[in-house]
């Protein structure tokens, strides 16, 4: 299995969202980017890690690795400082894509106890041009001054990390049933 793990944003370049202590989404993708193809290549997958500062080129690695899956990890942001928790994109319902964001989704929230905000669709560029299975995961605010102590704590990003490739591995298992 070939699996495409992108850390949203671009350190150095893109910070992404970025929280009240200065937390940067780009730090905080990295890190949990890295730990997510750790667990993964435990269990035998292949995995591409990819980090960049343009989208076509994130999707274009994908294709080019030929990946079966591809998982976006990101930290998500409001004007409102009261907005928390977790929620996992698809670009449509229906497909092998939303069983995907809901097998991470299912074991982020179960894991962590954040606030379930629930898998949804969004036209987003790495979902939409990815040639496969692809999803968007917003692991938690870091614009909310609680949810950023969690994205903060190296301990707790990696259990966001493991989540995520036990979401990966719920969804390999379903396919092989």
């Amino acid at each position: 299995m070939k699996i495409t793990i992108n850390g949203g944003h671009y350190p150095g370049r893109d910070s992404g969202a970025v929280g009240h202590t200065g937390l940067q989404e780009a730090s905080v993708t990295c890190d949990m980017m890295s730990r997510v193809a750790g667990y993964l290549r435990a269990v035998f997958c292949e995995v591409l890690e990819v980090q960049e500062n343009v989208l076509s080129h994130i999707v274009e690695a994908s294709n080019r690795f030929e990946a079966d899956l591809f998982v976006s990890i990101h930290c998500n942001a409001a004007v409102n400082g009261d907005a928390r928790g977790t929620e996992t994109f698809c670009y449509a319902t229906g497909g092998d894509s939303e069983k995907l964001a809901t097998c991470i989704q299912k074991q982020i929230v179960t894991s962590l106890s954040t606030v379930d905000r629930g898998v949804k669709t969004g036209n987003l560029y790495v979902l939409r041009l990815t040639d496969c299975p692809a999803v968007l995961v917003e692991t938690a605010f870091i614009s909310n001054e609680d949810d950023e102590k969690l994205l903060a704590d190296e301990k707790i990003r990696d259990q966001f990390s493991a989540a995520i490739a036990r979401g990966i591995t719920d969804y390999l298992s379903q396919l092989a049933e």
